[in-house]
């Protein structure tokens, strides 16, 4: 096996846990559509603590404010394959942050094929 780079981007979503669309979550609205995109991969990720632009303090020490949690969704894949999902992000997030970068991918391939 080697390991082989290759360029990609790194898409990040923050959002509140409780964030809607169209009568679902919507992080799991997102995984679903970049699954359907055939986008390489997604995972959610639920932050202990933090803040957004309104700048209330959310974290799971506090029971009344651990409801809606920050959420982080990450998908990596070529900026192509990215580019296909930005359309249906700027219509689904209302509420939240969404950012890109560069990123080096290295696939385990297996040399023997």
């Amino acid at each position: 096996m080697s390991l082989l780079p290759k360029q990609g981007t790194l898409l990040r979503i923050f959002i509140p846990e409780t964030e809607q669309y169209k009568g679902k979550n919507l992080y799991e609205a997102i995984v679903y559509k970049a699954q359907e995109l055939g986008l390489a991969g997604a995972t959610v990720f639920k932050g202990i603590m933090g803040y957004q632009a309104g700048h209330q303090i959310q974290t799971s020490k506090i029971l009344r404010l651990s409801e809606n949690m920050p959420i982080v969704i990450e998908i990596i894949d070529t900026e192509n394959n990215i580019n296909k999902i930005l359309p249906f992000l700027d219509e689904a997030v209302t509420d939240g942050l969404i950012t890109t970068e560069k990123a080096t991918i290295y696939k385990a391939v297996n040399s023997k094929n």
